[in-house]
């Protein structure tokens, strides 16, 4: 193909009835002016000429002059593989142009273009290294991104293990006699301890695969940043000192203050490993416009206003080799002091689903400064007010409204468990295995769902698909979608008047019924007016 296209460049030239002599004067113009690295080569493979291109990649230390054998433009371990090609072998896919013994090798792919008379263009395309590179970016991407796949499903079935043990414990601790027993009620608080335990270890994975589910607000980011040093200063230690330099005035950003606090205490406990002896760590807010795109490592910052936040320490650093995977998941360098490589691939994640982005800056023995950047909201943006929160306690003393709720789950156990607490709270519950089993009873029954309560993830239609299909047909119906994560179907199509709620796995008995409430409680007091 490249060769048609330089042939007929001439043609155009210098027309099909040019002389010979003016085809060449023609082609050793194309030649010199060819963008890329070449030689003109002989039938012998001897070189007739290097354009520009060629000679300022090969640099000084090697002269290119008429007559000299290919091969001696090129690296010792590409040698075989040119002679090979030579005597009738297949065309190489990659050759190493020779470079000054300690440099780094020069890799180029090399094209055949045959001419009239025996010789022939050799172009030398020098972006192999940076298709090579973006070729292991592009596995590496979809290995990270399978992996995230893996996590995600695995945490949703864990969650929905995790929701049984938890509601099992609780309901156990009902039973009479139980709580009268202090030795089997500190077994129970036990199993809910661990059971609590590998729900946060479950959040980490979804937070790496950003599959977690979120309560964004805006929240004034100098105040979390004060509060969370608060926190800090006792847990750092006196040998550690906390500075904070807040840019004022104070900017909101639009997030999970939860996970914000996650992520500060992450960043924080790992700057306090890697200072050992003591040091200084600095928390810094400020802002930045940026007009192109900033190379930063993990990834690329788009342009855009960004609010910062940094977090900055005096340690020991990062070693250059393990930079680029600090943020891969289940990668550490602390194994042996019992780090799971989690940590920053949750941070990671958590800003992604945020909005935002983080970079790192490191030199062995200069400290690690991680960048937070998330968009800028501006001054007009009205306050969004903290959700109303509903005690355990609260929510079972309160009598349960009146009203038929319609619960959807597929796993046997935890729909057992849920129906049991709903009822237990005073509410009618109708109960269905799948979406196409709650259909079939709403039609059998003539059923008008006060509330559908229903997982998202479940064989066959989808909670969400379910939710879509009943609204029109229940305009007053409310949705509590249960799920371990939020994928984005769940987002799309349930926007409006009444938008879905969302209830996080693993829940306790309490927190459920507590949600349901706070979700019919105002129904309840207008019924009663």
């Amino acid at each position: 193909m490249l060769r048609w296209r330089i042939m007929r460049l001439l043609d155009r030239w210098t027309g099909h009835r040019a002389t010979s002599s003016g085809r060449r004067a023609a082609l050793e113009a194309l030649f010199a002016g060819l963008p890329d690295a070449a030689l003109w080569l002989d039938a012998a493979w001897r070189v007739r000429d290097a354009n520009a291109a060629l000679r300022l990649a090969l640099g000084p230390a090697l002269p290119v002059r008429p007559g000299m054998a290919a091969e001696r433009l090129f690296d010792a371990a590409s040698q075989d593989t040119l002679q090979a090609w030579q005597q009738g072998g297949p065309a190489p896919a990659e050759l190493g142009l020779a470079t000054p013994e300690g440099t780094k090798r020069n890799p180029v792919a090399p094209h055949r273009i045959a001419l009239p008379g025996g010789d022939a263009v050799l172009l030398l395309q020098q972006d192999v290294a940076q298709r090579q590179a973006l070729a292991a970016r592009l596995a590496e991407a979809d290995r990270l991104q399978a992996l995230g796949t893996l996590a995600g499903g695995i945490a949703h079935d864990f969650n929905n293990l995790l929701t049984v043990v938890l509601g099992a414990a609780e309901d156990a601790l009902r039973l009479p006699g139980a709580a009268a027993d202090p030795a089997l009620a500190a077994e129970l608080g036990q199993v809910q301890a661990a059971a609590r335990r590998g729900a946060a270890l479950v959040q980490q994975m979804l937070a790496y695969a950003r599959q977690q589910v979120l309560a964004p607000r805006l929240v004034p980011l100098n105040g979390a940043v004060e509060g969370m040093a608060s926190l800090l200063r006792p847990l750092l230690g006196r040998g550690i000192s906390l500075e904070l330099e807040l840019d004022q005035p104070g900017r909101l950003v639009l997030i999970d203050p939860s996970e914000l606090d996650r992520v500060l205490m992450n960043l924080a406990m790992n700057a306090r490993q890697a200072m050992p002896q003591g040091g200084r760590l600095t928390l810094r807010t400020s802002r930045v416009l940026l007009l192109q795109p900033e190379p930063a490592e993990p990834e690329e910052i788009p342009p855009g206003r960004w609010t910062v936040l940094e977090v900055e320490d005096t340690g020991h650093g990062i070693p250059p080799e393990l930079l680029p995977r600090i943020f891969e998941p289940f990668f550490t360098g602390r194994a042996q002091q019992g780090g799971t490589g989690l940590g920053l691939a949750t941070v990671h994640g958590i800003l992604r689903q945020s909005g935002g982005f983080i970079a790192v800056r490191s030199r062995p023995g200069e400290g690690t400064c991680f960048r937070i950047l998330l968009p800028r909201v501006e001054e007009s943006a009205r306050r969004a007010a903290p959700p109303a929160s509903v005690s355990a306690s609260a929510a079972q003393a309160e009598s349960g409204p009146a009203g038929t709720l319609l619960l959807v789950e597929d796993e046997a156990p935890l729909r057992r468990l849920a129906e049991r607490a709903l009822r237990r709270a005073g509410w009618t519950v109708e109960v269905a295995e799948d979406a196409e089993a709650a259909l079939a009873l709403i039609e059998s029954k003539e059923l008008a769902p006060a509330l559908l309560v229903s997982d998202v993830v479940m064989p066959g239609m989808d909670g969400a698909a379910l939710a879509r299909l009943l609204r029109p047909r229940f305009p007053a119906m409310a949705v509590l979608l249960v799920s371990g994560y939020a994928p984005s179907m769940v987002e799309e199509g349930l926007a409006g008047d009444s938008p879905p709620h969302f209830l996080a796995k693993p829940y306790a008995p309490a927190e459920l019924v507590a949600q349901v409430r706070a979700i019919l409680q105002p129904e309840v007091h207008t019924l009663g007016r």
